[in-house]
């Protein structure tokens, strides 16, 4: 890990005279002499205060700045021509205006701007892969912003994304803490992650993944429901995660510790993170530093001595910086480095062959990624190319009985290219449209061995891809048209995923939305076989059938979103109706031990449906008062009845989707260094399969669960030290209630598969972040 610390170190401090001034940067031609000006300041327009690092642009080009301290802002030598100024920041509406820009001209350009805390006018790009206001998306987008993470207390992606409308977190295993995460009731396969719109999570980053990446590296994170194959191809059914880095604005720093009592102070979880931020005076260059490390005790909830929480160590370390190569081009590099050790079962500090059940990994993680935007200076073209890259190095122990066969490793290289153009019609036949092309080719190569068993599994997939789409829109009416086109090395024909959405505003206000896309999940056997359920010590390995399809989808989603402004109060309501139809489901049939492995085989079983009901409500009063609250109410069901088990009864009721489930989150500010935060989560009574237990369980089950409301609370105070130095205490309770599954199995024959409910039991926190 040292190494990679001083690789990071060396890598800024040769930046470093780059950022130190425009003096380290050639001059862009374009900019030379002109003394074409806009200068100006932004205020709040209720208090009239003047407003620091809001953001200032011109639409198209790569030229921006932020506001000072004082609220005041300064762009010269601008090029020449009409341009759009736009004005935006987090938490307040967007504004934009016509100038024009001529030599030796200045211009005064002062702006009064609103708040907006339902985010109405934020940005988002996983609706049509390029960037749109929320309002104006061709399909819904939900943000998971920073408030979101800070207010819930949230360190890692996984904590935060329980806090959305159709989202669902939960984890799955007792001995290796494996979480996935559900959208509208279907399993984590099902949901395609990306991080910056680049699908680099492959089948062994999608088992822990979620729980690897630090919140101090995301920006925001967008949460598209429904299928998304035609955008960004395999296993976008149930949605598509984008995870959004962060990209540097202005020179400021963070330091942050949080220390969690998990069960009432039984173990505790150490959170440490930090990031810089370093831009050069005229924003032509930027570097943003991220690193986090995570050391948490293992936790035994039922005193059996072995986890229901494994023993967790994690460090990461990245950065994102970006260099703005002409006022129309832009170069962008993000780069991290993940490490955790994690280790379930029981003697934990012993050796895992010596224990009755152990699970060990140890990942080394290396993903990043390099891009290039290119604007024509008349804004009709749109060009980028990009690449992304992830290589996964994994030591593991998967054993029971004292078992010294049981060591493996695992290597994962995954990385794309690709290239993106738009082109913008001032009229394609009826309206505006955007038309956008792209290609595509993804490779995974996968190496899985155990050498104890003298197993060694390769994988192999090459994806090539090609999409089309066109976009008509105005500011009432919105149609888009598109598919996609997959030639998977795995499927002997080419897979085509239409999409068509339609977006119909009568007001400004009012967003009327239909879409439909189509969705397909490729075959592989590392879905579920990189993540082993220990079941009595019998390590699960997955083979796939002969005459295996890939599964298809059929999602349909009609959506009313609302907003309305009564004075000081904002409010918003959504919701929305999704139907998914499921095609050659992937299933596995019973399977055999065989020298402790149970053996099971993927096969394609009749289809499915999900179907339901969303429903979002936000509320703000001011910067007082926020309060937001979504539902969902929804069936899943297989069209005939399931086998999970052939000494269990059939199942036609999907596992592990209660039929409604929900959250929320509120926060109160009474004076501005105070703010108090509540959020919780329920979920509802769901069908949980639980495998037979020797001396415990004579055959298996499925077991009705009980419903959970897990509730916790923040406080946190601002204090400012010097100028722009401020120092926050917080602290606070999550699960208040103690809302946690209290039936599991003991013991080493225990099925570890046997979990459901909240994530952690009552649990204490406290923390300190000292900012700049």
């Amino acid at each position: 890990m040292k190494q990679y610390i001083f690789s990071l170190l060396f890598l800024c401090c040769a930046l470093l005279p780059a950022l130190e001034g425009k003096a380290a940067l050639p001059e862009q031609p374009e900019l030379r002499k002109s003394d074409a000006n806009i200068m100006g300041h932004i205020l709040d327009k209720k208090t009239q205060e003047h407003l620091p690092y809001i953001t200032i642009s011109l639409k198209g080009t790569t030229i921006g700045t932020v506001t000072d301290a004082t609220g005041h802002y300064f762009l010269k030598n601008l090029p020449e021509g009409n341009f759009v100024l736009v004005v935006s920041c987090v938490g307040y509406k967007t504004v934009s205006r016509n100038v024009t820009l001529k030599k030796g001209r200045t211009l005064e350009e002062d702006f009064e701007i609103e708040e907006d805390a339902v985010s109405l006018d934020g940005v988002v790009v996983s609706a049509n892969r390029n960037e749109t206001t929320r309002r104006m998306a061709p399909t819904l987008v939900n943000v998971v912003d920073l408030k979101i993470f800070e207010n819930t207390n949230s360190t890692t992606l996984a904590q935060g994304l329980s806090f959305q409308p159709g989202v669902r977190v939960e984890s799955n295993c007792q001995n290796c803490g494996f979480q996935q995460v559900r959208i509208n009731g279907l399993d984590g396969p099902y949901t395609q992650i990306l991080l910056d719109s680049r699908p680099i999570f492959s089948a062994l980053s999608g088992v822990y993944g979620i729980e690897q990446i630090p919140a101090s590296m995301i920006e925001r994170v967008e949460v598209m429901r429904g299928g998304g194959s035609a955008l960004f191809g395999s296993s976008a059914i149930a949605g598509t995660i984008n995870i959004i880095t962060k990209e540097p604005i202005r020179n400021s720093g963070m330091l942050s510790h949080t220390i969690t009592g998990i069960g009432d102070g039984d173990a505790f979880d150490n959170s440490t993170a930090l990031n810089a931020s370093l831009v050069t005076d005229d924003q032509r260059a930027g570097l943003y530093i991220f690193g986090q490390n995570r050391h948490r005790a293992a936790y035994d909830h039922d005193g059996d001595g072995y986890s229901e929480l494994p023993k967790l160590h994690g460090q990461t370390v990245g950065f994102r910086s970006y260099l703005k190569t002409t006022t129309y081009s832009k170069l962008t590099l993000e780069y991290h480095h993940m490490e955790e050790f994690r280790r379930g079962g029981d003697l934990l500090n012993r050796p895992p062959h010596e224990a009755n059940v152990a699970e060990q990994t140890e990942h080394s993680i290396n993903g990043g990624g390099l891009k290039f935007d290119y604007y024509s200076p008349d804004a009709k073209h749109r060009f980028n190319v990009f690449t992304s890259a992830q290589h996964i190095n994994r030591d593991s122990y998967y054993g029971g009985g004292q078992d010294p066969n049981a060591y493996g490793n695992t290597t994962d290289l995954n990385w794309m290219a690709g290239s993106q153009y738009v082109y913008s019609f001032d009229k394609c036949i009826f309206l505006p449209s955007d038309l956008t092309v792209g290609i595509e080719y993804n490779q995974d190569r996968l190496k899985d061995n155990m050498w104890g068993y003298n197993r060694e599994t390769n994988q192999n997939v090459n994806i090539y891809s090609a999409f089309l789409q066109n976009e008509w829109k105005n500011d009432h009416w919105g149609f888009l048209l598109g598919g996609r086109f997959d030639k998977h090395n795995l499927i002997d024909h080419l897979i085509f995923s239409p999409r068509a959405n339609l977006r119909y505003n009568p007001t400004k206000d009012i967003n009327l939305r239909l879409s439909y896309s189509s969705g397909f999940r490729a075959p592989q056997a590392f879905d579920e076989d990189l993540h082993i359920e220990n079941v009595g010590g019998n390590v699960a390995m997955i083979e796939l059938a002969h005459d295996l399809k890939e599964e298809k989808s059929q999602s349909l989603s009609l959506s009313a979103d609302m907003y309305q402004r009564f004075g000081a109060f904002q409010v918003n309501f959504l919701v929305e109706g999704f139907y998914t139809k499921l095609s050659d489901v992937f299933s596995l049939t019973d399977g055999e031990v065989v020298d402790g492995i149970l053996k099971r085989t993927r096969i394609n079983a009749p289809g499915a449906r999900v179907m339901g009901l969303t429903l979002e409500g936000k509320m703000a009063y001011l910067n007082k008062f926020q309060l937001q609250l979504g539902a969902t109410l929804q069936q899943s069901h297989y069209d005939e009845a399931h086998e999970w088990n052939p000494d269990a009864p059939k199942v036609k009721k999907m596992m592990r989707t209660p039929n409604t489930y929900g959250y929320f989150t509120a926060t109160y500010t009474p004076i501005k260094p105070l703010s108090i935060a509540l959020s919780g989560t329920y979920t509802g009574s769901m069908l949980v399969p639980h495998e037979a237990v020797p001396n415990y369980i004579e055959k298996p089950i499925t077991v009705d669960t009980k419903d959970f409301f897990d509730m916790g609370v923040k406080l946190a105070y601002d204090f400012k030290l010097y100028k722009s130095v401020a120092l926050q205490v917080n602290a606070g309770v999550q699960n208040i209630f103690n809302a946690f599954q209290d039936d599991f199995d003991k013991g080493p024959d225990r099925d570890s598969g046997y979990m459901y409910g909240p994530s952690l039991p009552r649990s204490f926190f406290a923390g300190v972040k000292i900012s700049y």
